[in-house]
């Protein structure tokens, strides 16, 4: 998958990850970047196509695919944190997590599916996918189902020749994460890797150390991870 040339639509792209990426496809040289978002006034991105797309909602995702039936990359990257945990949680923000991560992004895919032979889906997953963290697990749970869809989607699609790659992160320098005090990763940074995988035909993009910790760690006795647990 080349990014030059390629026509391209980001979910979630007015701000984080979601523009950085934006901003990284114009720089490659894509043909096209389709910007969206649920509140597409919010979106400044020199050079792209705004589009309004809410990925819970599927006659918005309808509409959007409608109007950018050109694509040949998507970049499922809209989400939210509710940081709620399962047991005391909300179960309104629990399903919204689930609705945003697992059903919206199966949506966009679907609609967006028939289009992309040939082309590339790229999913923006987390190091939570791999691991729970007490005060956001409804979140873990979330991207868990986002991980295991990315793996199902990509064998369904493989028919098609569509490269389907997951990029896995920790803690990015994003409005999400501002309220943690930790060590977090550029965002520029995290697009440079993800589309240099899309580039490169990875099927998994791990954009950081702490993360590959993990992923390592899933082999080991699951204590290790869960220390608090034991």
């Amino acid at each position: 998958m080349k990014i030059s040339g390629s026509v391209a639509l980001v979910t979630g792209a007015n701000r984080g990850i979601g523009r950085q990426l934006a901003l990284e496809l114009l720089a490659r040289g894509a043909a096209k970047v389709y910007a969206t978002a649920r509140r597409p006034e919010l979106v400044d991105i020199p050079g792209a196509e705004v589009l309004a797309l809410d990925i819970t909602d599927p006659a918005s995702v309808a509409a959007a695919a409608a109007r950018a039936g050109d694509v040949d990359l998507l970049i499922n990257n809209a989400g939210v944190s509710t940081f709620s945990n399962l047991v005391t949680g909300d179960l309104d923000k629990i399903r919204l997590e689930l609705d945003t991560h697992f059903w919206g992004t199966l949506h966009v895919i679907r609609a967006f599916a028939p289009v992309l032979g040939g082309g590339a889906i790229l999913n923006v997953l987390s190091r939570l996918s791999w691991v729970s963290y007490d005060g956001a697990n409804a979140y873990s749970v979330a991207k868990a189902a986002e991980w295991s869809l990315t793996n199902g989607v990509r064998l369904e699609l493989a028919a098609q020749g569509t490269l389907v790659t997951g990029l896995l992160l920790g803690a990015a320098d994003t409005d999400m994460m501002a309220g943690f005090a930790i060590d977090k990763t550029d965002p520029a940074v995290i697009a440079r890797a993800a589309l240099d995988g899309i580039e490169a035909g990875a099927i998994e993009v791990v954009a950081d150390e702490a993360t590959a910790q993990v992923k390592a760690a899933l082999a080991g006795d699951p204590r290790l991870l869960y220390p608090a647990a034991v």
